[in-house]
């Protein structure tokens, strides 16, 4: 991945023979198990072009990217791939893409991204990051095989386990901190029970000072607010 990319993304893509300079906020080895819950397995990223063996993407699939609120470090804001790029790495995986399906699967990808990113501003705010231009997503990793302590312990009282997890690495004015994301997902009420609906649990790792202070002080004005009375419910509860 060039470093001097306008549109490069926070993923670790040294298991990709491509050297493309677009890329995007996603991890392309355990995208499958995004939209393998919209019913079809498939993985987003590069387009065909840059790709020899990987089938061309019908002519007619978007090509315009939409550019996230996500800011980077070296300036600007990470952007997403297109409709026709997520056809082409699908393509290229041999996961059978239907090309009505971009239509969707491209703007929940993005939603998604930009709710993870809402939630870890809710840890960083008053943490100082505005004295230095905000808080910016170095990068971030896909983990799906590697379950956290807090989803091992909701799995023991019966929740369902999380479909995907991530690891977001953000800058706070040269100081830097793991955000650990657990993704999980259900159906919402209403009249269609098979509207998929996603649960995100996000918090810092416990693997530095700061994120353990953040995770001290969140729990300290979680639990006096309740002992005082305060009603506001925070958080994600994963569904069962």
């Amino acid at each position: 991945m060039a470093s001097g990319s306008a549109d490069k993304c926070p993923v670790d893509h040294s298991s990709f023979a491509s050297s493309s300079k677009d890329q995007c906020p996603v991890d392309h080895i355990t995208r499958s198990s995004w939209t393998s819950i919209l019913g079809r397995r498939s993985e987003d990223g590069h387009g065909a072009a840059e790709l020899p063996d990987t089938p061309a993407p019908p002519a007619n699939l978007p090509l315009e990217r939409e550019t996230s609120s996500i800011p980077r470090v070296d300036g600007g804001n990470w952007v997403y791939p297109s409709q026709a790029q997520f056809f082409a790495a699908m393509a290229r995986k041999n996961h059978n893409p239907n090309e009505s399906d971009m239509k969707v699967v491209v703007p929940i990808h993005n939603a998604v991204n930009e709710r993870a990113w809402q939630e870890i501003m809710k840890w960083e705010a008053g943490q100082g990051g505005e004295k230095c231009g905000g808080v910016k997503l170095v990068s971030f990793k896909g983990r799906p095989n590697d379950r956290t302590p807090r989803a091992m312990w909701y799995s023991l009282l019966g929740y369902s386990p999380p479909f995907d997890r991530h690891d977001w690495i953000v800058d706070r004015c040269g100081s830097r901190t793991r955000y650990v994301i657990d993704f999980y997902t259900g159906h919402g009420g209403g009249p269609s029970s098979k509207n998929v609906s996603f649960f995100l649990d996000v918090r810092p790792a416990l693997d530095s000072w700061e994120g353990v202070r953040l995770r001290t002080v969140h729990f300290w004005q979680r639990w006096a607010g309740r002992l005082w009375g305060d009603s506001k419910q925070e958080g994600v509860q994963p569904k069962t």
